[in-house]
């Protein structure tokens, strides 16, 4: 194999424009001028959290040096320029997203609370007892466990999509468990553990023709996929802020404006409210109805700057410089003695889970950093999703804008390290 490393940075796409110029972008990432034991790090654990341009870190310095201010509330200066950044946040998301209006944005902490407000507020209004919710056998935990709280409450029951051997989900089984008591279908857009990438207009025609609805888990996808929530036709979509290069703390629920009306409030408090009396409380319109509380300014103009970084870039970019990293990382991985990859859908995004013959996926991290490589190892709370491939963990290496074929040569030697050293 040809180690080409940067030089893939002057390459033309084989779809048309210049790749994406990763030498000039990875200036604008301040924590990857380091070294780890001694050696440059190479950082492969975007699926856990993005590191964070320069002008994300910049935004929210600055919001909190000249604007700090509660949102809504105050008719001072201050909060005046605070509440236009944080609505202008949203309507960022409402683009990034292509919603079809900036109410049909909801700010949460992350995906995983937007998926328990879903499951709060309009699974507890229209799930009951008998009825069924669907997953698939793919999803991160953030995407069973509050289905799973919700169908203990309501004595609804939840069934589970298979996937085959490539990590693929099996339309044709997941159809088959569709009926007049399906209330709601939950899947992933992209699994993390197996960098699948969902077909999910075709599971929304599927979902829409039994009467349910359907929630999509965009953690994986939005800082990779080119998003169109009305194209894709999903009735909700969550995604986090922290791995879409914006900081943590902050995500997005997107959910068709009919729905989010319906839907009753998942929390009390501050800001949700239009009046309060002892005996009645008459509630805010949408999406201010589910944002209780002083939310996270700061976090919201922050997503808004990553979501700003990437559109500059060009998300179909950004997919072409992914997927040449994957063909080239496949390559490369399924030459290293004894190493198996877990899960090779036709359609991948980012991400390989591996495992080495007789070396078990810790000590592979762990050796790893001592390279000053880091990826991550584990069962990446998709445990089911182990279950189904007959292991307790793999390690997952996962690519993000700033990754070079360069990164995968030194995790390729990193790898024939981890043979030396357990013999």
């Amino acid at each position: 194999m040809t180690t080409v490393g940067d030089e893939q940075s002057a390459q033309t796409s084989p779809a048309g424009g210049k790749a994406l110029d990763v030498d000039r972008l990875r200036e604008d990432f301040p924590i990857l001028d380091q070294e780890l034991s001694g050696q440059p790090l190479v950082y492969l654990d975007t699926a856990a959290t993005s590191q964070k341009p320069r002008c994300v870190l910049e935004a929210i310095a600055c919001y909190y040096e000249n604007d700090n201010s509660n949102i809504h509330r105050g008719v001072h200066t201050l909060s005046a320029r605070a509440t236009a950044a944080y609505e202008a946040a949203r309507e960022t998301v409402r683009s990034f997203l292509g919603a079809r209006e900036a109410a049909e944005i909801v700010f949460v902490r992350g995906a995983t609370e937007a998926i328990n407000l879903v499951a709060g507020s309009f699974g507890r209004a229209k799930v009951g007892e008998g009825d069924e919710i669907v997953v698939s056998e793919m999803e991160h935990h953030s995407n069973i466990v509050p289905w799973q709280i919700l169908c203990e409450e309501s004595g609804a029951r939840l069934r589970v999509a298979p996937i085959d051997e490539r990590g693929e989900l099996l339309l044709e089984e997941l159809e088959k468990m569709l009926g007049p008591r399906t209330r709601l279908v939950a899947v992933a857009h992209v699994s993390n553990a197996l960098g699948t990438v969902n077909p999910v207009r075709e599971i929304a025609r599927m979902v829409h023709d039994c009467g349910a609805v359907l929630l999509v888990d965009g953690a994986q996808a939005a800082a990779h996929l080119a998003l169109d929530v009305r194209e894709l036709d999903c009735d909700f979509y969550a995604f986090s802020g922290h791995k879409t290069y914006g900081p943590t703390g902050i995500g997005a629920l997107y959910g068709k404006s009919e729905l989010l009306r319906e839907m009753p409030p998942w929390q009390g408090g501050g800001e949700m409210v239009l009046s309060v009396s002892f005996e009645e409380t008459i509630y805010n319109e949408v999406p201010h109805k589910f944002e209780a509380g002083t939310p996270n300014v700061a976090g919201a103009i922050g997503l808004a700057a990553a979501i700003d970084y990437l559109a500059g870039l060009g998300i179909e970019s950004v997919r072409r410089h992914e997927s040449d990293l994957i063909a080239y990382s496949e390559e490369a991985l399924l030459a290293v003695p004894g190493l198996s990859l877990i899960g090779r859908p036709r359609d991948k995004c980012a991400v390989h889970s591996f495992v080495l013959d007789g070396i078990h996926p810790h000590d592979v991290g762990t050796i790893l950093d001592g390279e000053g490589i880091a990826i991550r190892t584990g069962h990446h709370c998709a445990q089911p999703t182990m279950k189904r491939f007959g292991l307790p963990a793999t390690a997952r290496a996962s690519f993000g804008i700033y990754n070079t074929r360069a990164d995968i040569d030194r995790l390729v030697a990193g790898l024939d390290r981890v043979h030396e050293v357990m013999g």
